[in-house]
């Protein structure tokens, strides 16, 4: 009980000469700091937000324009065209002034108003060049004078030293593409998915659709555009997310694993405690928008950084129709779970951040606790991996009260969770597949009742010094994560560091409160609602084939010598792979991004293309000559970038459609053609994780693993690769046992067959299926 006593900050004791008072000053001193600490942020949110709300002018230019003014006021000259006389002559009214301050005043007034108009003169000009994508499709490392002059005016306009959110009333709003256009490219990107029967139906859906609904749809998507920030993304996060009734384990989160190759500790609580040190690192130059914001185009080119917001302190909440999303400015606690038991964990002492070494100290104090859970306690977040309905009237039932209530608020409202996994787990050279199946399918859904599937992440650190997070998907994207993921892993190895036993660096002080459990009254009734969520989240996980591996034949430095981009050399190895595996083609989702506009999310690339499936037929058709299928396969290539510049720049087909289809329910009409797009299965899911940033030539072994998500479509595959480096590609497949025609680690081979094939097809490399 020694950190109850040192929460309370007096004790009081009635006697017969009156109240005996007791203050505790450590105590008093500890909520001193933590008031000051909360007014520090309260003042560092302050000063960022006039200095972005300003942007891309600064608040020490008010100063220089409004001494300007004074200056050509004092040398008789007037700047304001009679604009400062008509002011001084409204002040002279309330008669309060003398001459020389109404002149002062006036002065200021005017000033102040011309930095106004400056700062919004600013804005609309970078917002109209940065409304020019142009750029995008010009031929790799070739820039044309107007490319150039555009850049330089770019840089001219885009302020110094830009915020994280500098940029965002600057960024442009996401075009709304014209119905037929979309309807056209669609019937293109399904060609060649059809016989020429299913294709005339279909067309003839898609032009009727275009000439009679589609315009009608379309003008209230119009005014969408004009009157939201971004016409598509909230209908996306709560139609696509929020509103799915079935579990999002699996289905919906993802994760992100460690290093491939390294580990810098085998001991647990100091890789626990050199990670949270980071994440929180992270987190105060998120508060403090010292994250520099994704710059494009030699760092002249900004993306939309609205994602960041809901990174830390969030929570889904379930609901009976939909979800919500629960983000609170601050939080000085984490959570951690550890053998059935949930811990809460203060993250400052003396008005500071916990040092690495004393959250080890925290971390290893969890480890050796011997008390056991209480009733319902083990399972209970098995709740967040089922049906959402049942989550959400157990939540209004048995958990809106008293101690649960209470626990419940202190998991939600952490920064993030944490799982102490008592396995071990990551990638073994003498049984590399096993060891990274198993990896990725307990960074996907563990136990189903060991990971808090609502929270933004969970950082789970394995008993062997290994780490990943599980990451719910509707508040933000995996690129968001990953720069996380990069920084986190950066500093624990390359700033933060361990000793040579493996433990944190740093002393650790005394006096700091040690983790307190949380108490829970789960009744027998709940303990059921409990079991039934793990009965349908089992299946669901023991369903997942998974088949993670690092392709080490080659990379991106040798996709290079066949000057195609890594990313469309291999999405083409992908549809080769597929059509070799399954013997078909099938619709195929690629995740490209819509950062360049304010608030965008994602768009799809449909990699399955005309020009794609000629060159697959043509690779395993040995009539075929050599010259033909390289022609073929850079036809394809050129034709698949041009779809993944088109969905970055504001014309992809799918959201667009998505969109049209959303308020087609609204109004109550029916569209055959809508009703038949949107049903369609994506059985080949695919993602590229970011590349990542740490310099391997500095750092060598420091290889990223990725991650992986699970399979989109029942009889289907999900596919997340990294290309790491110039002789390294980490794939993830993903598929389901309970589909007879689907095979991952078949998936696997073929696409490795299919890389070397392509390779080979080039004549560049040596002949090998490694």
């Amino acid at each position: 009980m020694a950190e109850a006593h040192q929460a309370v900050a007096f004790q009081f004791t009635v006697t017969p000469d009156g109240i005996d008072l007791r203050m505790s000053h450590e105590a008093l001193r500890q909520i001193y700091l933590s008031g000051l600490y909360s007014w520090k942020k309260k003042f560092i949110r302050f000063k960022n937000g006039i200095i972005t709300g300003v942007y891309p002018a600064s608040p020490s230019s008010w100063l220089i324009v409004v001494v300007g003014v004074m200056s050509t006021m004092y040398a008789k000259i007037d700047p304001s065209l009679g604009l400062i006389a008509k002011i001084n002559r409204t002040l002279d009214i309330t008669g309060y002034m003398s001459n020389q301050t109404q002149n002062i005043v006036s002065g200021v007034l005017f000033g102040t108003g011309l930095w106004v108009a400056l700062i919004f003169s600013m804005r609309y000009t970078l917002k109209m060049l940065l409304s020019y994508h142009g750029w995008m499709f010009a031929e790799h490392g070739k820039l044309s004078t107007g490319t150039k002059i555009w850049m330089t005016l770019v840089k001219l306009f885009s302020g110094r030293k830009p915020m994280l959110y500098s940029f965002q009333t600057s960024l442009p709003r996401l075009p709304v593409p014209s119905v037929k256009n979309t309807v056209n490219r669609y019937l293109e990107s399904v060609h060649p998915l059809m016989n020429e029967e299913q294709f005339k139906r279909m067309e003839a859906l898609g032009k009727d659709f275009a000439t009679n609904l589609g315009p009608k749809l379309q003008w209230y998507l119009k005014l969408k555009s004009w009157w939201a920030a971004n016409y598509v993304s909230d209908w996306w996060e709560e139609y696509i997310y929020l509103r799915g009734r079935g579990p999002i384990m699996v289905n919906s989160n993802y994760f992100a694993m460690d290093f491939l190759y390294f580990t810098p500790t085998s001991v647990q609580a100091a890789r626990a405690g050199n990670a949270i040190h980071a994440i929180l690192l992270y987190r105060r130059k998120l508060d403090r928008q010292q994250i520099q914001p994704i710059l494009l185009m030699g760092s002249t080119v900004p993306l939309c950084s609205a994602q960041w917001e809901r990174m830390f302190n969030t929570s889904r909440i379930p609901g009976e129709e939909t979800d919500t999303i629960q983000h609170i400015k601050d939080s000085k606690h984490i959570v951690v779970y550890h053998k059935g038991c949930f811990y809460k964990v203060w993250l400052y002492y003396d008005g500071r951040l916990l040092k690495p070494r004393e959250i080890e100290q925290q971390m290893q104090w969890i480890l050796d606790d011997k008390s056991k859970p209480q009733p319902g306690e083990e399972k209970l977040a098995a709740l967040t991996a089922g049906d959402r309905v049942p989550w959400a009237k157990a939540r209004q039932t048995y958990f809106a009260r008293g101690k649960n209530k209470q626990s419940l608020d202190a998991i939600e409202k952490a920064a993030f969770f944490v799982t102490l996994d008592d396995t071990a787990q990551g990638y073994r050279e003498e049984d590399p597949v096993t060891t990274m199946e198993t990896y990725a399918k307990s960074l996907l859904h563990g136990k189903c009742y060991d990971r808090w599937f609502d929270k933004s992440f969970t950082l789970i650190v394995f008993k062997n010094g290994k780490m990943g997070l599980n990451t719910e998907h509707s508040w933000a994207d995996a690129p968001i994560v990953g720069h996380l993921w990069e920084n986190v892993m950066f500093s624990d190895c390359l700033e933060l560091g361990y000793t040579e036993d493996g433990h944190c660096k740093g002393e650790s002080s005394s006096g700091i409160l040690m983790p307190s459990r949380l108490q829970w009254e789960i009744l027998e009734e709940c303990q059921e609602v409990i079991e039934r969520s793990l009965a349908v989240a089992r299946p669901l996980a023991d369903d997942v084939d998974f088949h993670s591996f690092p392709f080490d034949t080659f990379g991106k430095g040798l996709m290079k010598k066949a000057k195609t981009s890594p990313d469309a050399f291999v999405q083409l190895a992908l549809q080769l792979a597929h059509y070799r595996d399954m013997g078909k083609f099938c619709l195929t989702y690629e995740a490209s991004m819509t950062r360049l506009f304010r608030e965008g999310r994602t768009e799809t690339v449909r990699s399955c293309t005309t020009q794609s499936c000629k060159f697959v037929k043509a690779m395993d058709d040995p009539s075929e000559t050599l010259e033909k299928k390289i022609a073929l396969f850079k036809a394809a290539a050129t034709h698949h970038q041009l779809l993944y510049r088109l969905a970055m720049t504001g014309n992809g087909i799918d959201r667009h459609l998505f969109c049209l289809y959303v308020v087609s329910k609204y109004l109550a009409v029916e569209s055959p053609f809508l009703k038949e797009v949107l049903s369609e299965p994506w059985r080949l899911s695919t993602s590229q994780t970011p590349q990542q940033h740490i310099d391997l030539n500095k750092n060598p072994g420091m290889e990223s693993s990725g991650g992986g998500f699970g399979p989109v479509a029942d009889d289907g595959y999900g596919v997340s690769y990294i290309i790491v480096g110039d002789n390294l590609i980490n794939f993830h497949v993903s598929s389901k046992y309970s589909c007879p025609e689907t095979n991952s680690h078949r998936f696997g081979k073929n696409i490795k067959r299919a890389l070397c094939d392509i390779r080979d097809m080039f004549g560049i490399g040596k002949n090998s299926t490694k």
